[in-house]
């Protein structure tokens, strides 16, 4: 039975997305940092390492080894989610480990997995450059982005709109900011709990009027699941935004903050770089034709699930 491979699976989504995929069948996932259940420490020369059923190959996907390159020929669906984030990346060569990671490494998993196979490829709600005047963003809109992350992520999605004219078969997924248990330090999530729960001011960018379309992970996994499903039946699905259709302000999520601590919040609004859209808000529509349902999220729930992932509170739950 062929496996279905998920690159970036020591990632945000990627380990929750191979969680779910491993309860339906086997999975194997590609990245070149250890993976999350690796707990033992691996020689240099292993790539290869099983845990709970799952395989997972670490690996550059611009460095493929033989099993990695095996792993995307042979798939039975390919959930393509490495890539360099972070639109506010302020290294000097950001923008070169951007085409690297997220250009590049696009280019090689599409000659690595074969035209027949079912592809998803995640780009990101930033190829928008954020809604205008409180207009959702719809797949068809035309691409405004903004700073070198956007533009590499418009560059992978012309790579992927190539491959579908001629004849493959590729899913471009856009998802909007998916927040929840897992989400890497240096978002604006973390960062504000973290803060909060320190007693330190929470550095908003712009204003407590700019806007989200918060993303719970566990509903982004779903419907990237079911996407999975509809490409390998053959259901053509294109461009597909991956959001809820319902902002919350910055303020919003600062006062959910609050309410989850049980404390007052304070903030410490600074200017905004370029980079920092006002608004963004995803059109729906296409998601709700393709699954039926699109994400709603509680964010106080988010808030607080998130808290309880933090290493903090896993310091002082009790021993199992």
């Amino acid at each position: 039975m062929s496996a279905a491979v998920v690159t970036g699976s020591a990632g945000f989504i990627g380990r929750m997305l191979v969680a779910a995929l491993a309860e339906r069948g086997p999975v194997i996932g590609i990245d070149r940092r250890p993976q999350p259940s690796q707990t033992t420490p691996q020689p240099p020369q292993a790539t290869q390492t099983t845990q709970h059923g799952v395989c997972f190959i670490t690996a550059d996907l611009l460095d493929l080894p033989p099993a990695a390159r095996a792993a995307l020929a042979t798939a039975s669906s390919v959930y393509h989610l490495a890539g360099c984030p972070d639109v506010r990346d302020a290294r000097s060569d950001a923008d070169q480990w951007r085409y690297r990671d997220n250009v590049l490494a696009t280019g090689a998993v599409l000659a690595a997995v074969p035209m027949s196979t079912a592809l998803l490829v995640a780009s990101s709600s930033s190829v928008y450059g954020g809604s205008r005047g409180g207009r959702p963003s719809a797949e068809h809109h035309r691409l405004r982005p903004r700073g070198g992350y956007a533009r590499s992520k418009v560059v992978v999605e012309q790579l992927c709109g190539a491959r579908a004219q001629a004849g493959g078969r590729v899913a471009v997924v856009r998802p909007f900011t998916v927040a929840g248990e897992g989400q890497r330090p240096g978002m604006a999530l973390s960062q504000w709990i973290a803060a909060a729960r320190d007693g330190r001011p929470l550095r908003i960018f712009g204003s407590l009027r700019r806007s989200r379309d918060i993303t719970d992970v566990r509903d982004a996994v779903r419907a990237l699941v079911e996407l999975g499903d509809l490409a390998r039946a053959g259901e053509p699905i294109g461009t597909v935004n991956l959001g809820t259709g319902a902002p919350l302000r910055l303020g919003e999520i600062v006062d959910a903050i609050g309410r989850v601590l049980g404390t007052p919040v304070h903030t410490a609004v600074e200017p905004a770089a370029t980079v920092e859209v006002e608004h963004t808000l995803a059109d729906t529509t296409r998601l709700r034709t393709l699954l039926g349902w699109s994400p709603r999220t509680d964010v106080d729930a988010l808030v607080a699930r998130q808290l309880a992932h933090t290493p903090e509170a896993a310091a002082l739950s009790p021993a199992s």
